[in-house]
């Protein structure tokens, strides 16, 4: 959720100190905001900004908080943010005059052993690197159901990195006593700003109502716990009721990885484990297959 009391945006303020911005930090973290905190960790000759410098970049690309500088690395800095905000990756950027540019046998926009270059136009032709660092939410698991497959789900999760969120029945709620985020039913939306996947697990009480509220939001993600005879027959009757083919062709499943599980727990983790592979997949290759 976005409230109107976020920063606006730096134009050539004067620098706000470091310690202004962990409060701004923290809030946007606590909202699910990503952002990307710019760091001066070099300076050679006059420069506006110092070592040390730091601002907050959000995901549109402005600046919420602190001070790098006028113009001269703005666009050069914004531009590394957006893009390590898109791939999670870090980003270090040496502004430079083109003379030295040249000095070294780079151009601007080049990348070289992990630098990315770009040219200072400004009169002070001093040289400024600035490590870029994105901050991203963290992901959520929606559990739809309460089955034992869904309450191991919710103990395994956040150890490897995912926030939870469980939807069911009120009644049902009661088997998460130690999961803070809970919606009653299967109407999902809104569930936040953060990367999103969606498990149903339950196990034939309100099947029909948790695929129709997951696939009314946007998700990564979502997967089906049950044999494929039965997600046919729950899309048949999707079908039925003017569901799109495309929206059904986001469900898939059986959710997991063969690795051979039988118990609760075992079929958990290999829901995170194929979890896991797909929100990787961008970052590393891997052979893993899918079930």
């Amino acid at each position: 959720m976005k409230h109107s009391s976020r920063p606006t945006a730096q134009t050539g303020a004067a620098p706000e100190l470091t310690s202004d911005l962990q409060p701004l930090m923290n809030r946007l973290q606590t909202e699910s905001e990503p952002f990307a905190l710019a760091t001066v960790v070099r300076t050679i000759s006059v420069t506006a900004a110092k070592a040390g410098a730091k601002a907050v970049i959000a995901k549109d690309g402005s600046i919420v908080g602190g001070w790098i500088g006028g113009g001269c690395a703005r666009a050069a800095v914004i531009k590394a943010a957006k893009a390590a905000l898109d791939d999670g990756e870090t980003r270090l950027i040496s502004i430079q005059p083109e003379d030295l540019l040249a000095d070294l046998g780079v151009e601007a926009g080049e990348e070289r052993e992990g630098v990315q270059f770009a040219r200072n136009m400004c009169p002070s032709k001093g040289t400024m690197d600035i490590f870029v660092e994105p901050v991203l939410p963290r992901p959520n698991l929606v559990i739809c159901g309460a089955s034992p497959v869904a309450i191991a789900l919710s103990k395994q999760a956040p150890t490897i990195g995912f926030d939870v969120t469980v939807s069911a029945p009120a009644e049902e709620l009661t088997a998460f006593p130690g999961t803070p985020k809970r919606i009653d039913g299967y109407d999902l939306d809104p569930l936040g700003n953060a990367e999103t996947y969606i498990l149903v697990s339950t196990q034939g009480r309100g099947d029909l109502a948790a695929l129709e509220g997951a696939l009314a939001v946007s998700a990564r993600h979502i997967g089906f716990v049950g044999s494929r005879r039965k997600i046919a027959a729950l899309k048949d009757k999707l079908r039925e009721k003017g569901v799109k083919e495309e929206a059904l062709e986001r469900i898939e499943g059986p959710a997991g990885l063969d690795l051979g599980a039988i118990t609760p727990e075992e079929i958990a983790l290999s829901i995170l484990a194929e979890l896991l592979v797909i929100r990787r997949k961008d970052q590393r290759q891997t052979n893993v297959e899918f079930i």
